[in-house]
């Protein structure tokens, strides 16, 4: 690919990165009807959300089940594919992880203590598996590196 190329894909890509954050954070804090709660709300139990999901699969809508864990992980996969193209510092694995984890330590923080969601230390572990697997892809697929991950 030619350096003109590149450049244009590049431009793409941080138009798409933005916009892509702005919307996701609208809906961890604004969106899916979400309100203000009266009290805190956190999970620090890992596994517990994501175990009376799949447990109680029978008691939950099944698209409230997939919603919460398939969602949670694909709706970060992109974040795999477009960190590491956009911040070199982010091309290895370990470098990658400790930003992306606590980016979303971060947010779910910030939801927790604007009382509008539910930190959770499930949410944590779907998101960084989602964008784990868009990394995976990334090192594979677009640049034909499938070592070396760390």
């Amino acid at each position: 690919m030619n350096r003109n190329n590149h450049k244009i894909i590049k431009v793409f890509v941080w138009i798409f990165f933005t916009g892509y954050s702005a919307c996701l954070l609208y809906w961890m804090f604004r969106g899916f009807g979400r309100t203000t709660h009266t009290e805190i709300r956190y999970n620090l139990v890992p596994f517990n959300t994501i175990f009376s999901y799949i447990f109680n699969v029978n008691q939950h809508n099944i698209g409230t089940t997939i919603v919460n864990l398939a969602g949670n992980v694909g709706v970060f996969l992109p974040f795999g594919l477009m960190l590491p193209y956009l911040f070199k510092k982010l091309t290895r694995y370990s470098m990658f992880f400790v930003w992306f984890t606590g980016s979303i330590i971060i947010l779910e923080i910030m939801q927790t203590v604007l009382k509008v969601g539910t930190g959770d230390i499930d949410d944590v572990i779907l998101n960084v598996i989602g964008a784990s697997a868009g990394y995976v892809v990334y090192r594979i697929f677009l640049t034909g590196k499938s070592s070396h991950f760390m």
